[in-house]
């Protein structure tokens, strides 16, 4: 064991940073790309079926989204913390604070399935259904309940993987879920006749068979932390600690989703072709984004770890090379985005309106998407730092505060075209924030190293 973990500790304190980031990016990106491209297939093979179909897809993402916010945040914040203690080289509380986050995250997956189900009808009238949406959203909500303890907990399984540095090992259960998934959805929908139930199977199934998978890793002890019920501590401090570390990822993805879901009630008045292409437009941009979230999920453990180690200039040159590749990428992609965006729209829903409704705002999308590389790389930075109040300040402020606002005045204003420049606004106007926060933390970092015979941290704060 102590060799397993010396051997991880030198790898990621020692191999130059630009080569560790690639390493780690590489299969967390993939494991972006595949569960989005599932996103992006389950949208089109739900758009054969019909336009409300597709629009009942949109509508329930809102409420995946809720799941994935709890995930991330038992996640990201367990992640963070125990990446840092195995800087540290604090073994015993990582494995505490992975076995507490996880434990926590799958009690709370089987309460929401519960009461969701308990409550299914109101919860598809929150979600923003309209009365032709919601009995197909209805029945694709139903399996997802089902699914959900198993959702939320491997998104908590697959974060500690990629804090520990085993990226590769938590982008196998995540890409056979998703390629499962793919295989899954026509084979329910079409061949045995399902429609919008079989997508809703295919989903809930590949998620439980990802967990399965994610959770053997564990099992097999390929990790330096240990899941066990001994390892659980409930104390206040430590739950707090982990839920204010990972609070930036809560209030990204929960901000999203109440967005989203305040989206689809102002797209439904211009109709079901309003929230059918809104719906396909925020799959396609995601897509795209998850290009950067992938790489700075690779850029995530190098900083916690090396945070927790004292080695600052790491920290800094990590980050430095994150953000450029971040923007190089996402640049690349908006552009080839931007030449066929009729036609992306078009494979999904080809309904004429869903296009010309969808075609403009992902145009919008995309040029003001420029914007978001630095801010995603800056928040992941602070997060994975323990910069807990300034990474929420910045989460919340892209995924919400302008956004939403945004959405709720500039329809008042210019109508549809409104609801289609919101998002574009609020990214425009997170970029500068985020900018100020990530400088104000390199102005506080030490300058030099911290030597190996100092206490980890002691220069700039406890992991």
């Amino acid at each position: 064991m102590k060799h397993t973990s010396m051997s991880q500790f030198d790898i990621m304190t020692t191999t130059p940073v630009n080569r560790l980031v690639l390493r780690l990016a590489v299969p967390t990106t993939l494991s972006m790309l595949i569960t989005n491209i599932y996103n992006l297939a389950d949208t089109a093979f739900v758009g054969m079926l019909g336009t409300s179909q597709s629009a009942a897809v949109g509508v329930v993402f809102g409420f995946m989204s809720v799941l994935q916010a709890i995930g991330f945040m038992f996640g990201q914040g367990s992640g963070s913390i125990l990446s840092r203690l195995l800087g540290a080289k604090k073994e015993k509380e990582a494995s505490k604070t992975a076995s507490t986050a996880f434990f926590l995250s799958l009690g709370i997956g089987i309460l929401i399935g519960v009461f969701g189900t308990i409550f299914h009808e109101p919860l598809i009238n929150l979600l923003g259904s309209t009365d032709t949406i919601a009995p197909y959203a209805r029945i694709y909500l139903y399996y997802i309940l089902l699914g959900t303890p198993f959702i939320v907990t491997s998104f908590v399984l697959n974060n500690i993987l990629r804090y520990e540095g085993k990226a590769a090992l938590a982008m196998i259960g995540i890409i056979t879920g998703g390629v499962l998934n793919i295989g899954l959805d026509p084979l329910f929908m079409f061949v045995f006749k399902m429609g919008i139930a079989g997508a809703g199977l295919a989903t809930c199934l590949s998620q439980i068979i990802s967990f399965l998978l994610l959770l053997s890793v564990f099992l097999l002890k390929k990790t330096q932390t240990r899941l066990s019920v001994r390892n659980i501590d409930f104390s206040l401090r430590q739950i707090g600690n982990i839920c204010s570390t990972g609070l930036p990822s809560m209030l990204r993805q929960g901000l999203t989703s109440v967005a989203t879901i305040i989206l689809n009630e102002q797209a439904a008045v211009f109709g079901d072709a309003a929230v059918a292409a809104f719906s396909i437009v925020s799959r396609i941009i995601f897509f795209v984004i998850s290009l950067g979230l992938g790489i700075g999920q690779g850029f995530q453990p190098v900083s916690a770890f090396n945070y927790g180690a004292g080695r600052y200039s790491r920290v800094r040159g990590a980050y430095r090379f994150t953000a450029i590749l971040s923007q190089c990428v996402i640049s690349l992609a908006m552009f080839f985005v931007i030449l066929f965006a009729g036609n992306l729209i078009g494979l999904f829903r080809n309904d004429p309106d869903v296009i010309q409704i969808g075609t403009r705002s992902l145009y919008l999308q995309c040029f003001a998407g420029l914007a978001l590389p630095v801010c995603i790389v800056s928040e992941m930075l602070l997060q994975s730092t323990g910069q807990r109040l300034a990474a929420s300040v910045v989460s919340a402020l892209r995924s919400g505060v302008f956004f939403i606002p945004a959405v709720l005045i500039l329809p008042r204003i210019r109508g549809l075209a409104g609801l289609q420049e919101a998002q574009p606004a609020a990214f425009l106007l997170s970029f500068l924030p985020s900018i100020l926060m990530a400088v104000r933390f390199f102005k506080k970092l030490p300058k030099e190293t911290v030597p190996e015979t100092d206490p980890p941290g002691s220069k700039s704060g406890s992991v």
